[in-house]
């Protein structure tokens, strides 16, 4: 009588696939921690105005380590997502690019939460109504931020192709559109900053959407 010789299972693969998803839901809830405190801060500390100050003047002032503390969380969760997307995606079309430029952008956060925004338009209180001289740290936070979205936007452009390859016509057609929303609304922001918030907010948001949809399909794809 002969007896099968099984290898013992080690869970390794579903460990790997949980590992997965855990990643990819870090870097989903990135963007609703980011805004969500944001508007929160941004709703309760006076004299702060949507219309004239960006979220991340929210880093200054007596209660400003709230703020800090979300660019850098947020920094986490996207790099962590970055992870989760290689995992995920990386053996098929823009798998390569893709978590690379959202690690550029994760990364943009963590600088941005180091190197804090300047005062100006009347934030924090006591500070002058018109833009205040851009300093070091500013100018460093400014540069950080201005890469990190351009790489999402190339990302968006990347997972585009993605999303096609896979037959995914609509989401492909959005996210080649989304970086003309994105830039849209900077290049607004002249007229208010409520447009710059919003674009970036867009972004954010798109990003999640996309690796909650590939985290839908992570038990599928090839990691």
């Amino acid at each position: 009588m002969t007896q099968a010789i099984r290898a013992p299972f080690t869970g390794r693969a579903a460990s790997t696939s949980l590992t997965t998803r855990a990643l990819l839901a870090c870097g989903a809830a990135a963007g609703p921690l980011f805004l969500g405190v944001g508007v929160i801060e941004g709703l309760t500390r006076t004299p702060f105005d949507f219309t004239r100050n960006a979220i991340s003047q929210l880093s200054l002032g007596s209660l400003g380590w709230i703020q800090v503390a979300s660019f850098l969380v947020t920094g986490a969760l996207l790099t962590a997502g970055a992870v989760g997307l290689r995992r995920a995606i990386g053996h098929t079309a823009g798998g390569t690019w893709a978590p690379r430029l959202v690690g550029v952008f994760g990364a943009s956060f963590l600088l941005a939460g180091v190197f804090t925004a300047d005062p100006g338009a009347g934030f924090p209180a006591g500070t002058p109504d018109g833009p205040a001289p851009l300093s070091g740290h500013g100018t460093i936070h400014m540069l950080s931020g201005t890469v990190g979205y351009l790489a999402l936007c190339a990302a968006f452009l990347v997972l585009a192709r993605h999303f096609a390859a896979q037959g995914r016509g609509g989401w492909a057609l959005t996210y080649r559109l989304l970086p003309l929303g994105v830039f849209a609304g900077f290049a607004a922001s002249a007229a208010t900053v409520a447009a710059f918030t919003a674009a970036a907010g867009l972004g954010l948001l798109a990003l999640t959407a996309a690796i909650a949809r590939l985290a839908s399909l992570a038990p599928t794809v090839r990691r």
